[in-house]
């Protein structure tokens, strides 16, 4: 008996593993339920599948009793995997059930991931050489697992064609209506959009999400220099002046800077003047102008410069993203 009730609409079936997030599930089938055509029609028809059908533990406090098993695989045109919080640590290679189950997936079906599910994909082979995303506290773990993918954990999700993966958990948003402006065009998507009171597209990618706080070494010979450098970030600090604070020649400063920090003090300055602008538009009504002053970049312009670099949006849209957009606008 066929898995699917409606042979016209495309096929998505979401394969759950025991401590799966009921959101990333939800999101699947809300975005996906939601795709109409230009005359009211359903687009895809969703279902949930497990590695054996029964009651599927859940990462809260309830169980979900799943209906179908893996064969709603071999009938999918598309194929989503949610991360899993039982599965850890994770491992390189698929276990036996994982694996049967892959090896029913029809060829030419596109297969996605949200968050840490990209370890299932990479353990199955079909990230080697290609590019991926997973959720960024993952990102250490995913690369020593799987050298041979190319892992870009600042994007909210990426696309390889037939193999997609996402970032966390409201990424999967991002990742669905992409799949969906895909396949139907930014109409289709914008409209899903409305429906389900989110935006379209989000600026910016997953580096705007990570804090870096650069770790201090408990015995330092350049430390004393770079407590000066953070509360004097607004003056226009020069590499001699550092060194002077530790009565260093710059020479002899910057090799032993490298070896305890592990980057140059003028990246250093860098990171430490865009951290310092994030927590300004963070927390203060401070016009970007002021801002890139206090943090020592001196003009809007440059502020703007070095955000985009290091984490992909606009001060305007950073502040936006976690202060709203009417704190943005005052501003």
């Amino acid at each position: 008996m066929a898995v699917f009730a409606h042979p016209d609409r495309h096929h998505v079936a979401v394969l759950v593993r025991h401590g799966f997030l009921p959101i990333e599930v939800g999101i699947a089938h809300r975005l996906f339920r939601e795709s109409r055509s230009a005359g009211g029609s359903r687009l895809y028809e969703v279902v949930t599948c497990s590695l054996a059908p029964g009651e599927v533990r859940t990462d809260t406090d309830f169980t979900v009793n799943i209906t179908h098993g893996p064969e709603a695989l071999a009938e999918a045109d598309t194929m989503i995997v949610p991360a899993s919080k039982e599965h850890e640590p994770r491992e390189s290679r698929l276990s036996g059930p994982l694996a049967d189950a892959f090896a029913l997936i029809r060829p030419g079906t596109r297969i996605a991931s949200i968050c840490t599910g990209a370890f299932v994909l990479a353990a199955a082979g079909l990230l080697d050489g290609r590019r991926a995303t997973t959720h960024w506290r993952a990102a250490d773990e995913f690369r020593a697992l799987f050298p041979s993918v190319e892992l870009d954990p600042n994007v909210l999700y990426a696309d390889e064609g037939d193999v997609l993966t996402a970032a966390g958990v409201a990424s999967g948003i991002d990742l669905c209506l992409h799949m969906i402006r895909r396949d139907h065009g930014s109409a289709v998507a914008n409209d899903v959009a409305r429906r389900t009171v989110v935006a379209p597209h989000r600026e910016g990618g997953q580096a705007q999400f990570i804090r870096r706080p650069v770790a201090r070494p408990m015995s330092s010979s350049t430390g004393k220099a770079r407590d000066w450098a953070l509360e004097h970030l607004h003056l226009p600090l020069s590499l001699e002046d550092l060194a002077a604070r530790q009565a260093m020649s710059v020479r002899t400063f910057t090799r032993r800077f490298r070896e305890e920090v592990g980057t140059s003090p003028g990246q250093w300055l860098i990171q430490q003047r865009v951290e310092r602008a994030r927590q300004l538009l963070e927390e203060t009504d401070l016009s970007v102008d002021r801002i890139a002053r206090d943090a020592g970049f001196g003009t809007a312009t440059s502020l703007r410069q070095h955000l985009q670099a290091a984490i992909g949006v606009s001060p305007s849209a950073y502040r936006a993203t976690f202060r709203g957009p009417t704190a943005a606008a005052s501003a």
